[in-house]
């Protein structure tokens, strides 16, 4: 019996990098096209599972014989979200609201097979050092900021401004491996 094509409803190149790590490739990769607009009154750990989901079920209605594994990440200062910085003017607002403080990285995976959704949220505690003014222009200059939640990412540079994790920290890059592989082991897709 083959196995069903596993479909990444994700452009994310750290997504991918991430999945090799275990040993999983996808056979086609997808990217869904939602809103990603947080509802009103939504917590940071719902928008997580709802955009995740949302993906995966998108993706999934083109693929319906395709296993298909989406994420979203979500960094939280309480409950306000830090969404991908737009500009360099945000990365920098919000690297200095970062500094110094603990947030909260949550990351819902979903995965899709026979019409059925299952989905987990992995929340990580992240602490940052005092950052100075340089550290932060040297960072923004640095461009690594575009495209993430928070605007920084942990396996890059800002690995270094980090003092404390406590979670998952292929979630903070994306993809939690443990859950990603147990959800897609439930759904009959092993690899």
């Amino acid at each position: 019996m083959s196995r069903p094509e596993l479909v990444l409803a994700s452009a994310s190149p750290r997504r991918i990098e991430l999945l090799a790590l275990v040993g999983i490739t996808p056979d086609r990769v997808d990217p869904a096209d939602i809103d990603e607009t947080p509802l009103k009154d939504e917590t940071p750990s719902r928008l997580a599972a709802r955009l995740a989901v949302s993906k995966a079920e998108a993706v999934a209605a083109g693929a319906p014989d395709a296993v298909v594994l989406a994420a979203d990440t979500v960094v939280a200062v309480g409950r306000r979200l830090l969404e991908k910085a737009a500009d360099e003017a945000e990365a920098t607002r919000f690297l200095k609201l970062l500094s110094g403080r603990n947030h909260r990285v949550f990351t819902g995976v979903a995965v899709t097979a026979g019409g059925r959704t299952t989905r987990r949220v992995v929340d990580t505690r992240v602490s940052f050092k005092v950052l100075s003014d340089p550290e932060i222009a040297a960072y923004v200059a640095s461009g690594e900021w575009r495209g993430k939640a928070g605007g920084y990412g942990i396996q890059g540079r800002a690995g270094a401004f980090v003092t404390r994790l406590v979670g998952s920290y292929p979630a903070v890059m994306g993809l939690p491996l443990f859950e990603t592989v147990n959800l897609l082991n439930g759904a009959g897709w092993r690899p």
